[in-house]
């Protein structure tokens, strides 16, 4: 595993935005695991959390796209840290996009994006949090499908939880098949288990033989067959 990974795992856990326990998703499954991207907070976390998605991206991806595109609310922020990122460890400019919930009426950046416009030519790289149904980019497909001739180079998130989303297949799994595109993330769920278990992170084992046994039972219902 990169060293980045490893990296990117330890910092999950250290800002509070990975933990372990007991934890009701929105789907209504019983997890062992629980994932909040909103626990980024400060700036130190956020350039960090930028590096990382623009390493993911450069290995994945290259660097050979013109524009992040953010789904709002969350995409946001993710959009123009990485893309900072990019230019301090890479030199290279990309520009940022988001959607706004609500189309602007009034004034010189009206409509429904934020920051950069997308025009044809443009190749495209969706960035997120974390996805698990794949509903987010139902919505953003067509409206990045809208702005022209655009090519999506594909989708980054920062955790594949690694469990089926609408059918048998992971959401990413099921993103890739439904739009065309490819759809990766920073680490996925296998790697932060590998990592974590029986390791000391943060002055503490965050997965013991109990916990282990809780993910294994978890993924035997929910996981990805």
């Amino acid at each position: 595993m990169e060293a980045y990974k490893q990296e990117f795992i330890e910092f999950m856990v250290e800002s509070q935005v990975l933990k372990f326990g007991e934890f009701t998703l929105k789907s209504g499954r019983k997890s062992p695991f629980f994932m909040n991207a909103g626990a980024y907070v400060t700036g130190s976390q956020l350039k960090r959390l930028g590096e990382y998605y623009a390493k993911a991206i450069h290995d994945n991806y290259g660097l050979d796209f013109d524009v992040l595109f953010g789904p709002a609310y969350k995409g946001i922020p993710l959009s123009v840290v990485t893309a900072i990122a990019i230019h301090d460890l890479y030199g290279v400019e990309v520009r940022y996009c988001s959607n706004r919930k609500e189309a602007k009426d009034h004034g010189g950046d009206a409509g429904l994006l934020l920051g950069s416009k997308i025009k044809d030519g443009d190749r495209v790289v969706i960035i997120e949090d974390v996805t698990t149904s794949g509903k987010s980019i139902e919505e953003t497909f067509p409206i990045i499908q809208a702005q022209g001739n655009v090519e999506i180079k594909g989708l980054m998130v920062s955790l594949n939880r690694m469990e089926r989303g609408k059918g048998d297949k992971s959401a990413l799994e099921e993103i890739q098949e439904t739009y065309g595109f490819p759809a990766n993330a920073i680490v996925t769920m296998e790697d932060v288990i590998t990592y974590l278990y029986n390791r000391p992170c943060q002055g503490k084992i965050q997965i013991d033989d109990k916990m282990k046994a809780a993910i294994d039972a978890y993924y035997e219902e929910y996981g990805v067959k």
